[in-house]
This record gives structure tokens, C-alpha cells and sequence, in this order.
């Protein structure tokens, strides 16, 4: 009897753990779904507040609903329209699905009926203006109220109970988006819904187009909200493929309620409002943008005192002061001579100084100490070589003057003449 105990309880927990799991599965949301037990249903309900998150949707803005990898938002616009629009109703119904249709006011006018029909079903109704026109980024304010007003109205008159059931969410048409626009429906606290990925539908494409558009684009970011039409044939006729594939690549579907006095908005960060939101383990493509900082007022404030800074009033000074006498030095002192900074022209200095060769530079050094060393021997040249260099550099200058040799000892050497030689 222990045994068998043990063993029908360790069953149960069994049974208990796998009922855990299955949880939110396919299967368990198929049991929700009378009569279609592969139904795809919803995974759960998102409630948002829009005021907390006034514009989403990252076709146009930053932030978009805070869904998990693989979650889908279905949205609709420009219904209901009956031929269409119930074939729609129906497939959803089919499948358990709830999705957000955004009414145009002449559709909800023109037929009640559809808008309570999507009321009665448990989808979620927001508005898409009164007439839907393509010019909302372009035409003045007061137009664009009007335009809005009139779509919460009708929409709002096809209802039982308007206050309960209209969501306060606005899709502008043709996302034809502007910030006028955008301030004034965010004053009413009316949440501005763009899309993260269209399917293409109004557009004259097939049907299958639709789909493989549908499906490319949500492979492609793994997460979002879809933007379909309820009043085109080729998304009747493609939506069917989509539900299909969505459940057999494991999409799930989210359903969006705004948030109420009684009903509050799910628990979010605000990174899980980011598609794709950034990890520790991914660098950040620019750094963050530097806080603009306002001055209140732009007075110059008055130079600090002295007092202030706890300084003397009288500087002293870093170096002595000169006394009198040693100012009155640079005063006495003579002025040089103009000859004392005279280099003769003939000198070595100059030959050096000019593009001549060295050699004839030495040889006209070695001549200008030959007879010296020859008068303190007797008066005899000392070599040869030395003597010819002494005789030939001033007979040269003297002929470039036109003087005699005997004179040409006793002047300069001119350089255009050393030159002359040296070449």
C-alpha cells in the first residue's frame, strides 16, 4: 500500500509538471477554442496605457509595444466593409484570434452593424478618422480635429456602450503622420499607432504577394504589428496562408486592451518597448546624446576683490627693483665704432664664406704667412711653392684693377677675382 502510495503520487506530480508546461502552448490554447482543437488563438492580452506610451509603431517612431520574440499584433484598417470584412470576422473567430481594427466613420455610419459584430466577437476597435484622407501631414489643425472627432463619433454611435468599448487608439491614414497632429491626439490621451511591417495589401499585388510579404517582413524583424486592410479581396484571400503559417512557425498572437480604472497596464521596462531592445553584449552604435542644459538667467557675475581672495593690497614685486645708479649704466656706456665690426674683403673669413674651394682659401693663407717667416730668416722664401702662391693671387688682383703688381700687395683681394682663379 506505501508503494502504490508513492507511485500515485509521483504520477500526479508528473501529471502536474507537464500540465505546467503545457501551458500557453498551442495545445492549451486550442482547449479555449471549442470545435478547432488546432486552433492558434491568442497567448495572451496586453494591456497598455497610452499615455505612458503615446506614439508606436517602428515605421515611424521609436518605440513600439513591448512584445517578445516571435509575438504577433494583428491590426486592421478601413472596415468594416460587409463583403469583405465578415469573411475576415469569421477566419478569426475560426482561430480563436483577436486583432485591432482601426474604423473609418463613413464605413461605421454606413454599417453599425459590422462595428458591433467586431464588439460582440472581443477584438479590440480604435478609430482612422472620418473619411480617410491622405493629406493629415498637410492640412490645417482644425481640419484634422474635425477629421478625428467625427471618427470617434460615428464609430462610437454604432456601439452599446461606447465608453467601454471604444479603445482610445488612432491610426493617422496612409500614415500620413505630422506633429500637430500627433500633439493634439497625445493632449486627449489618445495612443497614435503606426505599424512595424505592412503586407502591402492596398496596393494592386496578388494575394499571394500579400502573403509572402507578410511573412518575409515578419521573419525578418521576428516581432511586431502587422498592418492589414479588412476591405480587400487579396487579404481575404491571403490570410488564410498567414494564420497558417504563423502557427507552424511558431508565432503567437497578442492581443491588445487599453488600459482601464479597473484594468491596469501590464508591467513593463521601458527598454522592452524597443524592437529590438540592446544587450550588455552589444556595443551601442553612437554614444549617448549629451543633456541640453537651460540657463535661467545670463547676467555676468562680478570679478572677484581682492578680500575675496585673502590677498594683500600692495604686490611685491618678484625681482629687485634697480636702483638708480644701475639704470644710469646702458646711458654712460660709449657707442661701438663702425670699423670694429669691419671684415677686411680679402680676408679668410670671406673666402670662406663664399662658394669658393677651400684649397684656394689655404693656398692664400699659407701666402700671407710666407713672408713673414721669410723676414725673420733673412728674407729668403720659405718654399718654393709657398712663394709663387704669394706672388700669384695679388699680381691676379692687381691686373682685375688695372694697378701694378707692386701695389696690389697693399690693397684687398676682390672675390669676383678669386673666383675667376679658382675656376
Amino acid at each position: 500500500m506505501i508503494g502504490s502510495g508513492v507511485v500515485f503520487r509521483t504520477r500526479s506530480w508528473i501529471v502536474l509538471c507537464l500540465g505546467m508546461l503545457a501551458i500557453g502552448s498551442p495545445a492549451a490554447l486550442a482547449a479555449e477554442c471549442p470545435g478547432h482543437p488546432d486552433a492558434l488563438g491568442i497567448s495572451r492580452t496586453l494591456v497598455v496605457d497610452p499615455r505612458e506610451h503615446p506614439l508606436i509603431g517602428t515605421m515611424q517612431y521609436r518605440e513600439t509595444l513591448p512584445l517578445k520574440d516571435h509575438e504577433v499584433v494583428l491590426t486592421f484598417d478601413d472596415g468594416p466593409l460587409p463583403k469583405y470584412s465578415n469573411q475576415i470576422l469569421k477566419m478569426l473567430d475560426d482561430e480563436c484570434i483577436k486583432a485591432t481594427f482601426f474604423i473609418i466613420g463613413q464605413q461605421a455610419k454606413a454599417n453599425p452593424e459590422g462595428v458591433r459584430k467586431l464588439i460582440a466577437a472581443g477584438h479590440t476597435v480604435g478609430t482612422h478618422s472620418m473619411n480617410h484622407p491622405l493629406t493629415f501631414d498637410r492640412m490645417p489643425i482644425e481640419k484634422a480635429e474635425a477629421e478625428i472627432d467625427g471618427g470617434i463619433a460615428w464609430t462610437s454611435a454604432a456601439m452599446t456602450d461606447p465608453s467601454k468599448q471604444l479603445a482610445p487608439f488612432f491610426r493617422i491614414p496612409g500614415l500620413m503622420r505630422a506633429e500637430g497632429v500627433e500633439s493634439h491626439l497625445i493632449s486627449r490621451g489618445i495612443q497614435v499607432w503606426s505599424a512595424d511591417f505592412p503586407a502591402d495589401d492596398w496596393r494592386h499585388v496578388s494575394s499571394d504577394r500579400v502573403y509572402q510579404l507578410a511573412m518575409q517582413r515578419l521573419e525578418a524583424k521576428g516581432k511586431g504589428i502587422l498592418l492589414l486592410h479588412d476591405i480587400q479581396a487579396r487579404t481575404v484571400a491571403a490570410l488564410p496562408r498567414i494564420i497558417r503559417d504563423l502557427k507552424a512557425k511558431g508565432y503567437r498572437i497578442v492581443h491588445v486592451v487599453p488600459a482601464t480604472a479597473d484594468r491596469p497596464a501590464t508591467p513593463t521596462t521601458a527598454v522592452e518597448w524597443l524592437l529590438h531592445p540592446p544587450t550588455e553584449t552589444v556595443p551601442i552604435a553612437r554614444w549617448p546624446r549629451v543633456p541640453g542644459f537651460t540657463f535661467m538667467q545670463t547676467a555676468t557675475l562680478p570679478a572677484p576683490a581682492l578680500a575675496d581672495l585673502n590677498a594683500q593690497a600692495v604686490h611685491q614685486p618678484l625681482l629687485p627693483r634697480r636702483t638708480k645708479a644701475q639704470m644710469d649704466v646702458a646711458s654712460t656706456l660709449p657707442v661701438p665704432g663702425r670699423d670694429l665690426f669691419a671684415i677686411p674683403e680679402g680676408s679668410v673669413e670671406v673666402l670662406l664664406s663664399t662658394t669658393l674651394s677651400r684649397r684656394a682659401a689655404t693656398r692664400l693663407a699659407m701666402a700671407s704667412q710666407t713672408p713673414r717667416a721669410a723676414k725673420s730668416k733673412g728674407g729668403k722664401p720659405h718654399a718654393p711653392g709657398a712663394a709663387h702662391a704669394a706672388h700669384g693671387a695679388p699680381k691676379h688682383a692687381a691686373q682685375a684693377k688695372g694697378t701694378s703688381p707692386k701695389g696690389a700687395a697693399s690693397h684687398p683681394t676682390r672675390v669676383a677675382s678669386l673666383k675667376k682663379r679658382a675656376q
